[in-house]
């Protein structure tokens, strides 16, 4: 009896369920942000190396270190999703979801409890902002964020102006010898129009005046309050910048879960075909 020929069979073999699309572009997506990832952590290698007193840290922790750790995380998730792309490897890929599904519920979860508990949230904030403060003349690279911070949003200080107190430098005691004692940095002074050269004595003193006194000259309110009125003015700005986030991060998820399931739609054809080969009518 004749056999019936193999075409079928070798069309089955031929055909792939995995998209060439859906899987370079998953490789792309991670090799992007690979490459980001190395150059998050070359820049916070640098920043550590180049700084022998952190100051920075008293913002809460040091930016050097959390770009390093920030940047070695993202290289090997992204990795995962490199290798587990372009080998097809079910394991790798699931890694790479896993991992990426919970950066986005800890990044949501931590949105939505910094909603709930925002005076909470604020407090750690004016706690971070008041020991900024005490280590103000301790760091230049600080200073200069600090003043950045005063002349950006138009305040002094976090309450007020009087938190200036706090730095050792600028407290209004008796027994204090500096010469700016009583004072606060030039960036909390109202810009002068045409000025060519900046005072930087124009806070001298400003700490012992009253408030209406005091804000003929300089800002009195604290950065805290002018941050959270320009969280609440710039609402989209904010809710655009999370959005920009948390986009590539679902699209990354849902590229993985769609070659996942492509991959095993192919093992379970590839699987239908070895069962077939001994048939002589297949």
């Amino acid at each position: 009896m004749a056999r019936r020929p193999a075409a079928p069979a070798a069309h089955g073999e031929e055909f792939s369920f995995v998209s060439p699309l859906v899987k370079y572009l998953l490789f792309f997506f991670n090799m992007l942000f690979w490459v980001i990832s190395m150059v998050m952590v070359a820049v916070g290698v640098y920043a550590r190396l180049m700084k022998h007193a952190a100051a920075l840290a008293y913002l809460a922790v040091d930016p050097a270190i959390v770009l390093i750790v920030v940047g070695v995380l993202m290289f090997l998730l992204t990795f995962c999703g490199c290798i587990g792309s372009l080998r097809e490897n079910i394991c790798l890929l699931q890694t790479f979801s896993l991992c990426l599904t919970i950066v986005f519920l800890l990044q949501l979860a931590a949105g939505i409890l910094g909603f709930i508990f925002s005076d909470k949230a604020r407090g750690k904030v004016s706690e971070i902002i008041s020991n900024a403060i005490v280590h103000y003349r301790d760091d230049l690279d600080l200073q200069n964020l600090i003043d950045f911070g005063q002349k950006k949003f138009s305040c002094c200080g976090g309450i007020s102006y009087k938190d200036w107190s706090l730095n050792m430098y600028f407290n209004c005691s008796e027994d204090n010898p500096s010469r700016e004692r009583c004072s606060v940095p030039y960036s909390c002074c109202l810009p002068t129009p045409n000025q060519a050269v900046i005072n930087t004595m124009c806070g001298q003193g400003m700490q012992a005046l009253e408030y209406l006194e005091a804000s003929k000259v300089i800002y009195t309110n604290g950065c805290i309050d002018k941050l959270v009125n320009w969280i609440h003015s710039n609402l989209f700005l904010v809710g655009g910048v999370a959005l920009g986030l948390a986009i590539p991060q679902l699209v990354g998820i849902l590229l993985s879960q769609i070659l996942v399931n492509q991959i095993r739609d192919q093992i379970k054809l590839q699987l239908y075909n070895q069962q077939h080969q001994a048939d002589p009518w297949y």
